[in-house]
């Protein structure tokens, strides 16, 4: 029986080396496969004598038997691989020499404009503390952008503001602190919002001032809110936000809805605080206008100033992506320069 065996083993060895040196497509490799590795391939039949055979025969043939086996299936994987190439081969010879397997010349994945980059990360920051993200409309009623906000028609600071007027009588809101008072209408005290947005004004454009900007205005009120928890909330903004220390002052400021107010600048980033068109040549970039909440405010939204305090901030959207990004010409986030946004462009790989 053993003689058997290895007499159809060898036959087998045999006949597989001629016929795979005529495999040359993948029909005739299927046929290899289905001869050889089949259920009805005569190596099962071989595998099914090894159990009438002496052991230490059955040892000897049942390893040759699967080192055969092994040799099959290995040379079907290799072979086929062959072929596809080959394939591969006679499709770029039919289409002139042009190689259908070399990556294709990718473009540039579109980004995010660097300001609503800005606007997304100041959010996540904010939400994280706690607070709401509310919106409101830029093109806004006289009562939202001033009066409400303790600054009524002869109030000297509208003069601060060149404000762009409709026909209707509405205007394109100068500030996002028009947010502050449909949040108190809408939701009451206590009350954690923050509200980026776009403004306009009809300003004079230099390398810091555009007629269409980015702010963000945030407001906290509730019942014993005091300046040290405006501090620590600016000190958590600005820590997350550039994730690296930086050197602010605290001056005081004058604006209608917030007493006492005071300015947040932040030490111009672009030249170190050594003085630059961006920051005027004082070193210092205005940064976050914010303070007390106005008791005329309050009363305005509906709170009573009586039993709720409050803060305010506002910052700029712009001037935070000027900073972030190294860009010295606050005109250039408007330009619509395609060079300019392809820098914030990731290749697709």
């Amino acid at each position: 029986m053993s003689d058997n065996v290895f007499d159809l083993l060898t036959a087998l060895e045999q006949d597989f080396n001629a016929q795979a040196a005529l495999v040359d497509s993948k029909d005739k490799l299927e046929e290899i496969r289905v001869r050889f590795l089949g259920k009805k391939s005569e190596i099962n039949s071989v595998l099914k004598g090894l159990k009438d055979m002496e052991p230490e025969a059955r040892k000897v043939m049942g390893a040759r038997a699967s080192a055969f086996r092994e040799n099959v299936e290995r040379f079907i994987k290799s072979r086929e691989t062959e072929l596809v190439n080959l394939d591969i081969a006679r499709e770029i010879e039919a289409a002139g020499g042009f190689d259908i397997t070399l990556p294709g010349d990718y473009g540039l994945k579109g980004s995010m404009h660097p300001i609503t980059i800005v606007a997304r990360e100041l959010t996540q920051i904010f939400t994280s503390m706690g607070f709401n993200v509310v919106d409101g409309p830029e093109l806004e009623s006289e009562y939202y952008n001033f009066e409400a906000l303790n600054v009524p028609a002869d109030h000297p600071a509208r003069d601060m503001q060149d404000t762009y007027w409709c026909d209707n009588g509405q205007l394109l809101r100068t500030q996002t602190s028009t947010c502050q008072i449909r949040a108190m209408e809408k939701f009451g005290a206590p009350l954690k919002i923050i509200a980026p947005g776009r403004c306009f004004r009809n300003e004079s454009i230099d390398a810091s001032h555009e007629n269409t900007f980015f702010q963000f205005e945030g407001m906290v009120i509730d019942k014993d809110v005091s300046i040290s928890n405006l501090i620590y909330c600016m000190k958590q903004l600005l820590s997350k936000f550039f994730q690296k220390d930086v050197e602010v002052r605290l001056r005081p400021g004058f604006f209608p809805f917030v007493e006492p107010g005071f300015e947040l600048d932040l030490k111009c980033m672009i030249c170190g605080g050594k003085g630059c068109p961006t920051c005027k040549q004082s070193g210092w970039i205005e940064l976050l206008p914010c303070g007390m909440v106005h008791p005329n405010v309050l009363r305005a939204g509906g709170i009573d100033p009586e039993e709720y305090t409050g803060f305010a901030f506002g910052g700029g959207l712009t001037r935070l992506a000027m900073m972030r990004y190294g860009i010295r010409d606050i005109r250039v986030l408007n330009s619509g320069d395609i060079r300019v946004m392809e820098q914030f462009n990731k290749v697709i790989y």
